[in-house]
């Protein structure tokens, strides 16, 4: 598995779905098309408080950005072949656009906010020094 830290954007593709682990902590699940051209799906993960907020707040059709973790897994598929999910553990994140009327709780995060728009390009962009391969 590899793990690396990504900003995205795209359209809810698939209506989140919340379910709870053994410890009661819930996580929520959707998929997000990052290229308004072709299909190019990313499986999105919210965890505690993000989990609540993305159910409340986050429908099919969104247009999102999302903040976290970037992790390619592999999978078992049902015909038995190995198969690559990429998938984003998010931190935060902000609906840009809704496709509902109900756009009241558009922001949320666990800890803090970040609002895109203002982030440096500094804190964004990494050199070449800092990139592990």
């Amino acid at each position: 598995m590899s793990i690396a830290k990504a900003v995205l954007s795209g359209v809810v593709y698939r209506n989140p779905e919340k379910r709870f682990t053994g410890n009661n902590i819930p996580v929520t699940t959707f998929t997000i098309n990052i290229d308004e051209k072709e299909q190019s799906l990313i499986r999105v993960i919210a965890r505690g408080n993000n989990a609540d907020a993305i159910e409340q707040s986050v429908s099919k059709g969104d247009k999102i950005v999302v903040e976290g973790r970037l992790q390619i897994t592999a999978l078992q598929g049902d015909d038995g072949t190995e198969k690559k999910v990429m998938e984003l553990d998010i931190s935060s994140f902000e609906v840009i656009s809704s496709s509902s009327s109900n756009a009241s709780a558009s922001k949320k995060n666990s800890d803090e906010v970040v609002k895109f728009s203002e982030v440096e390009m500094g804190d964004v962009l990494i050199g070449e020094e800092e990139i592990p391969f």
